[in-house]
């Protein structure tokens, strides 16, 4: 059996290792406000106002940011607007909600490489209780051991390593046994980088690459919601257009079987041969088909784009073409940008272009900390350590009585092939680093001169689509009038209605590409800065 001292011994320590370990935890809840508080104020300290406005980035089980908008009590049963649908599609979308927490996540991964490389404090409690049998003798070997501590390390950021512990025995608390000494020992060591790249060089790095890598997926994530904004707004658009095009077709069907009956009395009053009449029938089928197809178009379009507003497919929702009408009443407007303003704007601007410029100062970075690999590394060392006085008084450390060293390590440049392929290895990258930042700028420029064409080309579009409407309309009128006389056939008439349907949608559509062509202008010149509600203005 256990002798009492011993009891006591084990007692005590399972009773203060569960006190500590109580007190140093915490709830589920509370580790997952601590790292939503963490991140965000990582990311809100590297978010820059050039990038966008701090809205719409908290991943959706967090609360939301001040600037965001409460979709869900704006959203009407019926019709949805532009701006409600752009709403929803930053606070809901499925494929958006995920690069937000491919942000969160890189921040939150931060968290941890700045936990490595920051003041880190470690805590330990060692005991133990080992009895040995002594065979037939009655003598037994019994000891009790107990040790506390606690340990700091950082790596500065010249890459010097600074490491302390403090190490107590508190075996007599125990042990209630006062003839046991409760001594403390503190110990320190200091390693400093002299010449090459050692000590805490290359990890520092580490660090440093984490930090830019959240500064990179802001910009990233910046430059996405840009794309997705001109991407919903290119979706709502194409649904009405598409409902316009049903509304045409189905007036379209409407008038041509107006034609056809009338042709049909005409024919019955010996006016009209009847091979018209089967002509003005089968033009009215092809209108009939025309419309159901546009119809079964236009439903399946509005269920993908239920889809990209999180919402269920049979949700009865549908599109406002009011939105249609304003577009129109707006007009064409050009951007007051020359060809080679908007180049300029854009190399200065682009976010991706940003992050494509930096990752040759990364790779810069490392060629230079190659180059230090190659020659000798020497490192400065230091270290102390100084124990308390005797018995009781753990508390009192003896300074003037501690070990105190100094001294270095030095690696000499004897094999250096890992170095050697390291620091080559480090120059291609900044090769490739440079090319493809070189590459980037001109597919920026492509891209924004391609922008431009597309937007001169939509405005000509329209323009010449709406002579052809007022056209097509002054020739159905002529027509319908000629035919009535007797001097056209009907065959005129039907291509006139059929070029009248086709002006109509091509009006529309030269009008949805206009607008579309500007935002991608915006977007491609970096200039697209979007808003809180997900809608846009011009930065």
């Amino acid at each position: 059996m256990l002798k009492f001292r011993e009891f006591l011994f084990l007692y005590r320590g399972f009773c203060i290792i569960a006190i500590l370990g109580m007190a140093g935890g915490c709830s589920p809840q509370q580790y997952k406000a601590d790292a939503d508080k963490e991140v965000y104020n990582i990311i809100d300290s590297k978010w820059k106002n050039s990038f966008g406005q701090k809205a719409n980035y908290r991943v959706s089980d967090t609360a939301p940011s001040p600037n965001d908008v409460n979709i869900a009590a704006s959203v009407p049963s019926g019709a949805i607007n532009l701006a409600q649908a752009a709403a929803m599609a930053t606070t809901n979308n499925r494929d958006y909600q995920t690069r937000k927490e491919t942000l969160y996540l890189s921040a939150l991964d931060l968290t941890l490489t700045r936990h490595q490389y920051a003041l880190q404090l470690f805590g330990t409690v060692d005991g133990g209780y080992v009895k040995k049998g002594a065979g037939d003798s009655r003598e037994e070997d019994v000891s009790v051991s107990s040790e506390s501590g606690g340990t700091f390390r950082q790596i500065l950021a010249d890459g010097t390593i600074v490491s302390t512990r403090l190490a107590v025995d508190w075996l007599r608390f125990l042990t209630g046994d006062p003839r046991t000494s409760l001594g403390s020992v503190l110990s320190a060591s200091v390693t400093m980088p002299l010449l090459g790249s050692g000590a805490g060089k290359v990890e520092r790095e580490k660090l440093t690459l984490a930090e830019r890598g959240v500064l990179y997926q802001i910009r990233n994530f910046n430059r996405y919601r840009q794309t997705f904004v001109v991407s919903i707004v290119n979706d709502y658009y194409r649904v009405l257009q598409l409902r316009d095009e049903v509304a045409n077709a189905e007036n379209n069907y409407k008038i041509v079987a107006e034609s056809k009956e009338r042709l049909e009395m005409e024919a019955q009053a010996g006016r009209r041969n009847r091979f018209e009449v089967d002509q003005a029938e089968q033009n009215m089928l092809t209108a009939k088909d025309s419309y159901v197809s546009t119809q079964q178009e236009y439903e399946q379009a509005l269920d993908s784009f239920k889809i990209r507003l999180s919402l269920p497919t049979d949700a009865n929702v549908e599109l406002d073409q009011n939105e249609l009408r304003a577009l129109e009443n707006i007009g064409i407007t050009q951007p007051d940008y020359t060809l080679d303003m908007a180049v300029e704007t854009a190399l200065l601007r682009r976010l991706d272009l940003a992050n494509s410029a930096d990752s040759i100062d990364d790779s810069l970075r490392s060629v230079i900390l190659a180059t230090d690999g190659l020659g000798t590394e020497l490192n400065l060392l230091g270290s102390a350590s100084v124990n308390s006085k005797e018995k009781t008084e753990f508390d009192n450390l003896q300074f003037h009585r501690g070990t105190y060293g100094i001294g270095f390590e030095a690696d000499l440049p004897f094999d250096r092939k890992a170095e050697r392929n390291a620091y080559r290895r480090a120059l291609i990258n900044l090769e490739q680093s440079r090319r493809q930042y070189e590459n980037d700028v001109e597919e920026v420029k492509l891209s924004v001169r391609k922008a431009y064409r597309q937007l001169r080309e939509a405005a000509q579009r329209h323009e010449i689509q709406v002579k052809s409407l007022n056209l097509a309309r002054s020739r159905v009128e002529s027509t319908s009038l000629l035919l009535e006389a007797g001097r056209l056939t009907t065959r005129d008439l039907l291509d006139s209605q059929n070029a009248l349907l086709q002006a109509q949608n091509n009006v529309t559509a030269a009008l949805v590409d206009h607008i579309i062509a500007k935002l991608s202008f915006f977007q491609d010149v970096g200039i697209l800065q979007v808003k809180p509600d997900g809608m846009w203005q011009e930065r």
